[in-house]
């Protein structure tokens, strides 16, 4: 029901349309980066309120957040790569189901480059620079 209701509002709010992406990567529209900010707003409160009321999970341990890795270079290569991938495809994985979903049958060789991508990564991991 989660993903059924996840694909109606991707739709519904054009978030999966290829011209709104590029709009957005062309830097010619806001739009997308309303939509993202509506996610990353709301996550930015809820995680100070776990972290003030110190919040516990459904199994009742405690909510703990990790310090990211203040090395750089891994994250700015990784968003490169997941940003070209996102441009060229115009989805990023979320969509790319949503599209398979409404019949873009295309959509399945995002989704093989995808998997290839993660089983490399999957292969490569322990001898890339972490």
């Amino acid at each position: 029901m989660a993903g059924i209701l996840f694909g109606i509002i991707m739709t519904k709010s054009e978030a999966v349309s290829w011209y709104r992406i590029q709009e957005m990567f062309r830097f010619q529209s806001i739009f997308m980066y309303g939509i993202m900010g509506t996610a990353v707003i709301p996550g930015i409160i809820l995680v100070a309120i776990i972290k003030r009321y110190h919040l516990k999970d459904t199994e009742g341990q405690p909510i703990e957040f990790k310090n990211k890795d203040r090395r750089w270079k891994k994250y700015g290569i990784g968003g490169c790569i997941f940003g070209v991938g996102w441009a060229l495809t115009g989805a990023c994985p979320g969509p790319i189901f949503v599209l398979l979903g409404q019949g873009y049958t295309v959509m399945t060789i995002v989704i093989l480059g995808a998997l290839a991508g993660t089983i490399t990564y999957g292969l490569l991991h322990n001898r890339l620079p972490h």
